[in-house]
């Protein structure tokens, strides 16, 4: 027989392991009727109280009460069918013993190794945590009392870390936002906002944990580099938890780079016994006895606890649970291929092992039933502060422990120097004696002393101690800075700049300086989502398909989780801090008022507000979506009082427009509204509001044109549907074009017609065109005038030029001949004076030079007619030269008087004008 179970009335199995027999592998199924006794009589005499005895097979007997209250099955040899454990069934149950030790053996050596592999960084990360001085160290070297002060460059770097990250990773309204995929409808946008309010809920009333834990992670992480959130279904809280988990408790293999291509990492964890008997009642481990848990504290963990003030007074009564996700090829559970065959593939497993024991409390399986790929699921986070070389990021300990450490050493020395210099040690002779102790002197105490001889001071020297290093301090500063700078935890000083600089450029220093910040920020933020996505996985499977509290009618937790809502942390991953967003916002202000037309300036000054921190912000800037149409004069109530309004497509937009104009035309409120300094605002508000209902109206004239209504704004539209439209649309317009000049011409030939005054203008119109057009005409009969008196004046200038340089050719001709007369006159009266002196010799040579004279005054007077013609002065001047000459004769005829006539002036050249 190989082993006995007892069997309730409904059939299932209620087993018992019995000692030295392995478990059954599946239930037994349900007793049948009995078929051995056709005719349905008792068998066991009388009364319903016997018993049934039932030959299922030939080796295995049914015995069971009458009534089916109980009974037992015997097995003659035969094996138990197994059947197929579900899936997220604890698989320890259906494992033989050996292959559960073998496989606790094999892991804990795993384990071991990788523990021993890292142990290099637990060291460092130990003298790192020394460096804190959150413990206050009473130092005996080099003398008791010295000077036992750490400083604070790595606790300080570590608590404004987690401060910053506090505030920006979990405000007052909760950490988590959403952001709606695809297509924004108005019921995605009431799904996000279920949602968000949902996991706001479950993050800040719900899971109470979270927030302590996530600033006991932020605390931790830049001083180790890394820290690890674990997120999953506790069943024995009905609920969600997310645990911090240390760098030091969080062991993976060596050459390990990321938790998705890790073969194996190690959960240590530390539960009391009654947290263990509660997972073993509800399911979750298998019910077997742990042995009593021995004491195990780690360097690290004892290091924690020196600077926390803690310590061990008793045993430590937790279990040291090792929860293993390792992938593990099991016998039985094996991959199988399409044939049925299995492919050696390991497949992902969660183990979880006392370490004490070696004993096997849980094997699960880790991947997603309907995965057909198997791919291992991560139920851990992990958070890096500067990633380096391995799966461990750097810290400050690894990044500025060095500079911690030195600027500690130096800033002893310092404070010792000080002390001694303050309070110097020396030495005395021997016989100088003080009375009463050797306690050094208080503040105006005398003592007295016996001095063998001589003055005190020669009897007491003291030692050569100097003042403070001034070069140490120094180099203190400036290590100090260096650090503080390479951990981005210098201040940054804002005021000191520029108070008229442009706020792109505060904007560039602010960047500049927090880029490292901002670098660890974004790492933040991918990392803080991942544990939002694993916790909106758990809601969705776990919490129930109905909200916890009222919301919205017809929603469900299950509809809402539909993946068309991503959750996402508040925090933005360009920004480090608020400062810094501000000056983001300030700039896109500054650029909106330059273009005001390009902007949304409600929703920039709504997100404004929001990153602020003011609540409130829609009923401060109201949404226009959720604005209710109102009536015209209440719309111009509105506009008036400077509140926002909108149009609604199916209102009565000719109405509207005509309520607004006449308003906007009437004299008192124009008069009122013009004292106003909001006046501007005003009047831009109410034609900006105008410009909706005459888009409105266009669009309802559009659609009368076409005899179909148009999609709707906000309605995607398929290419070949747009171009349809537009096509169509193009036509209607031209058709709404001629229609509305149509209606234009008429009305104004209907207004003419009408209207006497508009007709008396009309013709007032006529007549001043005609005045106009006959001014014109005398405007240009006036230009032909003035350009005909132009070209007259013109040829007189041309005459008077041509005749001025006709007498500048004549005046030119007349000096030529008048110079060649004054040389004729000048041979002629050297001729007269040869006949003068030639009168003595002879009349008669006198007489021939007379008629030689005569002759050349002959040709002289030719010339002179000629130039008669051309200037009577001319022919004046050649009869006064003839008279000369005759004079000159009759006194070459005298003889004696010659001497006299040849010594007059002759005339004087130059008398033509």
């Amino acid at each position: 027989m190989a082993i006995a179970k007892a069997l309730n009335p409904y059939g299932d199995v209620r087993g018992e392991r019995l000692s030295g027999i392995p478990r059954a592998k599946g239930r037994a199924a349900p007793l049948e009727p009995d078929l051995a006794n056709d005719d349905g009589e008792d068998d066991g005499g009388g009364g319903g109280g016997g018993l049934r005895i039932g030959i299922v097979n030939p080796e295995a007997v049914v015995i069971e009460d009458e009534d089916g209250s109980g009974g037992v099955t015997l097995l003659f040899g035969a094996e138990e069918e197994p059947l197929e454990p579900a899936f997220g069934s604890n698989l320890v149950e259906f494992l033989d013993d050996k292959l559960l030790a073998s496989i606790s053996d094999d892991l804990v050596s795993d384990f071991k190794t990788d523990l021993l592999s890292r142990s290099d960084w637990e060291r460092t990360y130990k003298k790192g945590l020394d460096l804190l001085g959150l413990k206050i160290e009473d130092r005996s070297t080099p003398w008791p009392g010295a000077c036992g002060v750490f400083h604070p460059i790595l606790a300080e770097a570590a608590v404004r870390f987690q401060s910053q990250a506090t505030m920006e990773t979990f405000p007052a309204g909760g950490p988590v936002r959403t952001k709606i995929i695809g297509n924004i409808t108005v019921e995605k946008e009431q799904q996000a906002r279920r949602v968000s309010h949902d996991l706001n809920y479950f993050l800040l009333d719900r899971m109470s944990e979270f927030r302590a834990e996530h600033e006991r992670l932020l605390f931790s992480l830049p001083l180790a580099g890394a820290a690890f959130k674990k997120v999953y279904y506790d069943p024995s809280l009905g609920r969600p938890v997310s645990m911090y988990i240390p760098a030091e408790d969080f062991v993976v293999p060596y050459g390990a780079s990321d938790l998705i291509s890790c073969p194996r990492y190690t959960h240590i964890m530390r539960k009391h016994p009654n947290e263990v008997r509660k997972l073993q009642v509800v399911g979750f481990y298998a019910d077997v006895e742990l042995p009593e848990p021995t004491t195990t504290v780690r360097e690290i963990q004892q290091a924690k606890d020196d600077l926390s003030g803690e310590d061990m007074v008793q045993n430590d009564d937790r279990h040291t649970l090792l929860e293993i996700n390792v992938e593990l090829d099991l016998e039985g559970f094996e991959d199988r291929d399409e044939d049925g065959e299995p492919t050696g593939v390991a497949l992902p497993y969660v183990v979880t092992i006392d370490e004490q024991s070696g004993t096997v409390l849980s094997l699960y399986r880790n991947w997603k039933e309907e995965d057909p790929l198997k791919l291992k699921r991560i139920h851990y986070v992990q958070y890096s502060y500067i990633p380096g070389f391995g799966f461990y990021a750097f810290g400050l300990i690894h990044l500025v422990g060095g500079i911690a450490k030195s600027a500690t050493s130096i800033l002893r020395q310092l404070v010792d120097a000080g002390t001694l210099a303050n309070l110097p040690a020396g030495l005395k002779a021997r016989g100088l004696r003080i009375k009463g102790d050797s306690t050094p002197l208080m503040p105006g105490e005398f003592r007295d002393v016996d001095v063998p001889s001589g003055a005190i001071k020669d009897a007491i020297t003291f030692l050569p101690y100097k003042e403070p290093s001034q070069v140490l301090s120094a180099l203190l500063g400036t290590m100090v800075e260096e650090g503080r700078r390479f951990a981005s935890i210098a201040d940054l000083q804002i005021g000191d700049a520029n108070q008229q600089a442009p706020v792109g450029t505060t904007l560039a220093l602010m960047e500049r300086a927090m880029k490292v910040m901002s670098a660890v920020q974004a790492r933040l933020h991918a990392s803080l989502k991942q544990e939002l996505d694993l916790l909106v996985d758990i809601i969705k499977t776990n919490m129930g398909s109905d909200y916890d509290y009222d919301t919205d009618p017809g929603t469900t937790r299950t509809k809402d989780y539909d993946g068309r809502v991503d959750v996402i942390p508040v925090t933005d991953p360009n920004a480090a801090s608020l400062s810094q967003r501000v000056v983001q916002y300030q700039a896109a202000l500054q650029l909106a008022a330059g273009a005001p037309q390009m902007y949304d300036l409600p929703e920039l000054h709504r997100q404004m507000l929001g990153v602020l921190g003011i609540s409130g912000v829609d009923k401060i800037i109201p949404r226009t979506d959720q604005m209710k149409p109102l009536d015209p004069v209440t719309e111009n109530m509105a506009i008036l009082n400077g509140k926002p309004v909108k149009a609604f497509v199916y209102q009565d937009h000719k109405a509207h427009i005509q309520v607004h104009q006449t308003a906007m035309q009437d004299p008192k409120i124009k008069a009122i509204v013009g004292q106003s300094p909001l006046a501007g605002a005003i009047m831009a508000a109410a034609s900006a509001h105008m410009n909706e209902h005459v888009a409105f109206q266009y669009r309802r004239e559009i659609e009368l044109q076409l005899g179909v209504t148009l999609p709707a704004a906000e309605e995607h539209l398929p290419e070949d549907i747009e171009v349809d439209i537009s096509r169509l649309s193009a036509l209607a317009a031209v058709k709404l074009l001629q229609k509305d000049q149509a209606e234009a011409q008429q009305m104004a030939q209907q207004q003419q017609a009408q209207d006497p005054l508009a007709q008396a203008q009309q013709a007032e119109l006529q007549i001043a065109r005609d005045e106009l057009m006959l001014k014109n005409k005398m405007a240009d009969a006036d230009v032909q005038l003035r350009t005909a008196q132009l070209a007259v004046e013109q040829e007189r200038i041309a005459s008077q030029e041509r005749t001025a340089q006709a007498a500048l050719v004549y005046k030119a001709r007349a000096q030529d001949e008048e110079n060649a007369m004054a040389r004729e006159a000048a041979q002629v009266k050297r001729t007269l004076d040869g006949v003068a002196a030639a009168a003595a010799i002879g009349q008669k040579q006198s007489v021939q030079d007379l008629a030689q004279a005569k002759h050349q005054l002959a040709g002289i007077t030719t010339a002179a007619s000629i130039g008669e013609m051309q200037s009577t002065q001319e022919a004046g001047e050649a009869a006064r030269k003839l008279q000369a000459a005759e004079l000159m004769l009759k006194l070459a005829t005298q003889g004696g008087q010659i001497q006299d006539a040849s010594s007059a002036p002759p005339p004087e050249p130059g008398g033509i004008a």
